[in-house]
């Protein structure tokens, strides 16, 4: 086998490499870290959970949990554009709390990577 060539050998690993290239397209630099994209995935797989029970479940502290949701939401804590994947909410039951949401974008990239993962792509390229 020639390296060179590219051969697929493994295609559940492939979709795995394709879903994460989603992801990287959708910062500017292509660089989304780690501990976002978990907490993204979290809140597609707990849609409008508390940030403090993802942080619990994750074994995030409270800033580590602040600063990764502020890059999912549209504007950072920089007060820059975010990727807007989720929003942050005060919980109307209990205002001490914050209940996170996929926005309209978060669930099209959700889909999007469900799709990929399941097989159901459509790359022209390969």
């Amino acid at each position: 086998m020639d390296p060179a060539r590219g051969l697929v050998t493994d295609n559940n690993a492939l979709k795995i490499f394709d879903a994460i290239e989603l992801v990287r397209d959708l910062t500017n630099d292509g660089n989304m870290p780690l501990q976002a994209l978990q907490c993204f995935l979290y809140v597609c797989s707990h849609d409008k959970c508390h940030k403090s029970r993802m942080e619990q479940d994750m074994g995030l502290s409270t800033a580590s949990g602040s600063r990764n949701t502020d890059y999912l939401c549209a504007q950072n804590r920089f007060k820059v554009a975010g990727l807007n994947l989720i929003t942050k909410e005060v919980d109307p039951l209990n205002k001490r709390r914050t209940v996170l949401r996929l926005t309209p974008l978060g669930v099209r990239v959700k889909n999007d990577l469900m799709n990929e993962l399941n097989g159901f792509h459509n790359h022209s390229s390969r």
